[in-house]
């Protein structure tokens, strides 16, 4: 008995993955019926209704599958990955409801960003009556989407708008975000989204500056061309500044979350650069040797302070 040991299995990440990758194949299940002929004409036998009577239809399964999501989760609270799954699959019958809707309302003049708004409300409202931080999740991605969309219209679907091109309006929304939800994270009420909000806050945050340290505030390919890096790195400057300011926060109250987005994004940024600076100017082998050095000494690093949280869990 002394030689046997326990070797643990972490079966909640398994589930909580199995239930993504069903959810995938689901997708992908139905994403394939356009390849089949026989299924593409049963379909269109089954569906030959006129648009607003696929959205009642539509609406109608919506509330079923949720209501049958709601009941399960009174029942069995504990399986939190397979209700929230149950959720998913309402989430993506508002979505063909709003999308038949707006076939019905003949929704051809382009400004179909007023439907992406109607489904982020929708999800809105059914998050925060549920209680289900997956279905805030989808508001706040239709949130970004309505942005992108409305602004586009807005614009003419130009480059610019209000003399700021896409990364440059999502930063600003990101950043937004996250303010908001940092502001609000003493609320009690709202103390279910306030992660989700966070993490999403920091992705648009994040990702769009990201980009704008590469390409700028710039519309086209050709105008960024022509371009010195070096006009950009202001751009960097400011990448760099928000990762600090993340890193600083997460440090100074204890967010692992912004902490880590911090650290992880600087890195980001400090690889980019390399690329940017020495990918044309290095012999490729010096190059790729000077990447593994950095990144040997960044495992080492990470390896260090692993063992001495390990002690100290000790």
């Amino acid at each position: 008995e002394a030689s046997l040991e326990v070797v643990p299995f972490d079966w909640k990440t398994l589930g909580k993955y199995s239930f993504l990758l069903s959810i995938i194949c689901l997708i992908t299940a139905v994403a394939s019926i356009a390849g089949d002929k026989y299924l593409r004409e049963l379909l269109h036998v089954l569906f030959k209704a006129p648009p607003l009577v696929k959205c009642l239809g539509m609406t109608a399964t919506a509330g079923a599958i949720f209501a049958f999501g709601l009941r399960r989760r009174g029942r069995r609270p504990e399986k939190s990955y397979s209700n929230e799954a149950i959720f998913f699959l309402g989430v993506l019958a508002v979505a063909g409801a709003v999308y038949q809707l707006g076939l019905a309302l003949g929704r051809d003049s382009g400004h179909f960003s007023l439907l992406i708004l109607l489904s982020c409300l929708i999800y809105g409202v059914l998050g925060y009556c549920f209680r289900s931080g997956l279905i805030w999740l989808f508001a706040l991605l239709s949130l970004g989407g309505w942005l992108g969309a409305e602004t586009g219209y807005a614009s003419g679907w130009g480059a610019y708008y209000l003399g700021m091109n896409y990364p440059l309006r999502f930063t600003l929304f990101g950043g937004l975000l996250t303010a908001t939800a940092l502001a609000l994270q003493n609320r009690e009420k709202l103390r279910p989204f306030q992660h989700t909000t966070l993490v999403m806050g920091l992705l648009y945050l994040f990702i769009a500056l990201w980009i704008l340290s590469i390409f700028g505030n710039h519309g086209d390919e050709t105008t960024w061309a022509r371009v010195k890096q070096i006009e950009l790195f202001h751009w960097s400057l400011l990448f760099a500044a928000a990762s600090g300011w993340a890193i600083y926060y997460g440090l100074r109250h204890d967010n692992a979350t912004v902490k880590g987005f911090g650290m992880t994004f600087l890195l980001i940024n400090c690889y980019t650069r390399f690329f940017e600076i020495f990918w044309d100017a290095t012999n490729k082998v010096l190059f790729f040797a000077l990447l593994a050095v950095s990144f040997w000494g960044l495992g080492h690093v990470a390896e260090k302070l692993w063992r001495i949280g390990e002690k100290r869990s000790d």
